[in-house]
């Protein structure tokens, strides 16, 4: 799992050209949602300083829990979330 912040491993999937962002997505923390968690692919997004964009919805990083590959490798977590979590 890479380390470092989240809006890092973004912009390297979104704007390194090895990198091909549709084949990731992103778990936020949405309250109300089913389980209390969306997952939003990384096409979507745009990214902004302390915040990413989806359409005009601005959304804070800190909510944003793992990002993880389609095949379900996960490539970066929020600190803290135990390894039996699964996304």
């Amino acid at each position: 799992m890479r380390k470092g912040f989240v809006k890092e491993v973004l912009s390297k999937i979104k704007y390194d050209p090895r990198e091909n962002e549709e084949d990731y997505y992103i778990v936020i923390e949405h309250r109300g949602a089913y389980g209390n968690v969306k997952k939003i692919p990384v096409k979507l997004i745009e990214l902004g300083h302390g915040y990413f964009f989806i359409e005009d919805t601005q959304i804070p990083y800190h909510r944003i829990l793992a990002v993880v590959r389609k095949d379900g490798k996960v490539v970066w977590k929020k600190r803290g979330l135990g390894d039996d979590v699964k996304f």
